[in-house]
């Protein structure tokens, strides 16, 4: 009811006094004194009459019952009445690449700590969640028969016929991974409706994950070692090459050590020189004891021509000639060069093996290996599905769909 003011000078039989003021019980025109003037007259409206329930009013709730308790109500009933218990086998791992210490690390107070790679646990993380792990669990376990057991169920199971592509779809529904991409650790959650199925899911997830980072760690061993092994290689086909032509030099010139028959030779003609300086000597002495016609100083001469031929002959046969139309002097040089070229063969040779030694000692110690610091659980009592929680997302979900239903429609009734 509207209140009018104190002074009332007009329809004081439609007004009533109540508590020294006049209330206004049917339409009338009040008028209020001015200050220093005549009384101001104002219409004043009848009072609203009692609100009621109309139409509209019924419509919206039966809206709520169709859109939100019913569906919340058919949702809390397939929960509880259909949907079958689900059991979680958690595991967690890293990465690890273990960098031993090699022996002058030892000497020298080097110490390299074991680190994860965030390299490899990015690749593992996707190679998870991929069709090739879908297929060698499916190939090993049977997913469809794990996922298919609960026949009344079909919102939580898998599908009949599913493809490929379907089982990726339910595996990221039933796999969940949680991953810190600061520390590398992964841990990942398997559903399944038995316990043992669950634990067997995880356990062959993480086996097929550490022999994917073992094959990562071969190919990166295989890559670190490939370019010695081919330097390798060429120093073994050359040092084979720079020993074949010094053997076929051999075979050649029937010569097996040069130097020692250069020394054999010059050996030879030392002596015959000094053999030549003593059959002088002696033919000396004998002209001088004896006449001229003695038959001892034809045979002293005679020896010394024959010395003196044989010292030109070996002297012919190292700086002249040899039988196959080679000189000495070069069969010596194409010795020294066969011997170099070997000599640099063996030594590359060396320097290559030493290096490919290193360097696969090297790989050994940089390993990669996937370390699990929780192996796959066993669970007790199922967990999913969060039957509360999903009951009340679905009705919070409803709920606010219909309350923005109902305001859209009485923002367009008011707009008319």
């Amino acid at each position: 009811m509207l209140r009018a003011t104190q002074y009332v000078y007009a329809n004081k039989a439609k007004c009533k006094k109540s508590g020294g003021r006049w209330i206004l019980t049917d339409t009338a025109k009040i008028s209020s004194k001015r200050a220093g003037g005549d009384p101001k007259v104002v219409d004043v409206r009848p009072p609203a009459r009692a609100a009621r329930l109309q139409a509209r009013h019924w419509l919206v709730l039966l809206s709520f019952v169709i859109v939100v308790a019913l569906p919340t109500l058919g949702t809390a009933y397939y929960l509880y009445v259909f949907a079958a218990d689900q059991y979680a086998s958690r595991v967690a791992f890293t990465v690890r690449q273990e960098e031993a210490s090699s022996a002058s690390d030892l000497l020298g107070g080097l110490t390299n700590l074991s680190n994860a790679s965030s390299s490899d646990t990015d690749i593992l993380y996707e190679f998870i969640q991929s069709q090739e792990m879908v297929r060698g669990v499916d190939r090993d376990l049977d997913l469809r028969a794990i996922y298919q057991k609960p026949h009344n169920d079909p919102l939580f199971t898998l599908v009949e016929g599913a493809t490929i592509e379907d089982m990726v779809a339910y595996w990221q529904r039933v796999v969940r991974l949680y991953y810190d991409p600061g520390t590398g650790l992964i841990e990942v959650e398997v559903r399944a409706f038995e316990p043992r199925d669950a634990q067997r899911v995880a356990t062959k997830l993480f086996e097929l994950s550490s022999r994917m980072i073992n094959e990562l760690s071969a190919i990166a061993r295989e890559d670190l070692t490939g370019y010695v092994r081919d330097e390798l290689d060429q120093a073994v086909e050359r040092l084979k090459d720079a020993r074949r032509a010094l053997t076929q030099f051999r075979n050649e010139t029937q010569i097996v050590d040069v130097d020692a028959d250069l020394k054999g030779q010059i050996g030879l003609l030392t002596s015959l020189q000094a053999q030549l300086a003593d059959a002088l000597i002696e033919l000396d002495l004998l002209r001088e004891t004896v006449q001229d016609g003695d038959p001892r100083v034809g045979q002293a001469q005679r020896r010394i021509e024959v010395i003196q031929r044989r010292i030109d002959e070996e002297r012919n046969k190292i700086g002249g000639a040899n039988p196959d139309g080679r000189a000495y002097a070069d069969l010596v040089g194409d010795f020294e060069s066969l011997q170099v070229d070997l000599r640099f063969a063996e030594e590359s040779y060396l320097s290559a093996l030493a290096a490919y030694d290193s360097t696969i000692a090297e790989a050994r110690r940089q390993n990669r290996y996937l370390a699990a610091y929780v192996r796959p659980t066993l669970a007790e009592a199922p967990i999913y599905p969060r039957r509360t929680l999903l009951i009340g997302l679905a009705a919070l979900a409803l709920f606010g769909i219909w309350v923005i239903s109902v305001l859209v429609y009485y923002s367009l009734r008011d707009r008319r």
